[in-house]
């Protein structure tokens, strides 16, 4: 992974920052136009609106989260209620709407979108420079370079690698806004660098519990739109 305990797995390349400047404001474009495509598209409404409606106090009860659950008129997002990584340092919104169905979360998405550009033109200009990892050898890895070169930085790495970082005893839980809603992680630990038990609450698995109660008195032609909008991920749904 790129981020990893203590920093990340290397510096931003040079000419990381025009590029992506260059990215959002193609991206900020695209998103115009895909708007103006199916904002107002008589079809593209009539195949969305009041379809897969979801009231607020079913989200609740099924426990959504993210787009799928501001849709229906909660206005939860980990980023403002419980601030981490430092979103309480920048500005942006969260697009609520009230109506539940299909349309409100296409619309919510379009919406958050605009505000991930926003946010990360706020990250651009706020970039520090230094280190990008603590120099703290017994939590991170050492170059890789030094590794092929040097038989202590091999053992180094293997040490750090197979196990892993010197926790305490106890217990936590820990939830980040994920595109698809909250992906939370409980972790025991008994100490040492292995979890005691690891729980992985995924923000898909519980979105698409709703579907049995969602799915029945629609058509057929519905099922596309209703599971597209609630945009879950199989992978996660595996049990």
């Amino acid at each position: 992974s790129y981020t990893r305990v203590g920093g990340q797995l290397r510096d931003m390349p040079p000419g990381f920052e025009s590029s992506v400047r260059r990215f959002l404001e193609e991206c900020e474009v695209a998103i115009g136009e895909i708007s103006k495509l199916l904002d107002k598209n008589k079809i593209f409404i009539d195949r969305m609106v009041n379809v897969g409606v979801i009231s607020r106090e079913s989200a609740i009860s099924w426990a959504m989260t993210g787009p799928n659950l501001r849709a229906s008129g909660v206005p939860r997002d980990l980023r403002k209620d419980s601030p981490y990584l430092g979103y309480e340092k920048y500005d942006f919104d969260v697009p609520v709407m009230e109506e539940g169905d299909c349309y409100s979360r296409y619309f919510i998405r379009m919406e958050e979108m605009r505000q991930s550009i926003r946010l990360c033109r706020q990250v651009l200009d706020s970039m520090p420079s230094g280190p990008v990892n603590l120099a703290d050898p017994k939590s991170i890895l050492p170059d890789k370079e030094r590794v092929l070169m040097s038989m202590e930085e091999l053992i180094h790495h293997f040490i750090v690698s197979t196990q892993g970082i010197d926790a305490p005893a106890g217990e936590v839980y820990f939830a980040a806004e994920n595109p698809k809603g909250e992906l939370g992680f409980y972790i025991h630990s008994k100490g040492g660098g292995v979890p005691n038990r690891l729980k992985i609450r995924s923000p898909s698995f519980c979105n698409l519990a709703i579907v049995s109660k969602l799915l029945p008195g629609h058509m057929v032609s519905d099922i596309p739109a209703i599971l597209g909008s609630l945009d879950f991920v199989m992978g996660e749904c595996d049990r």
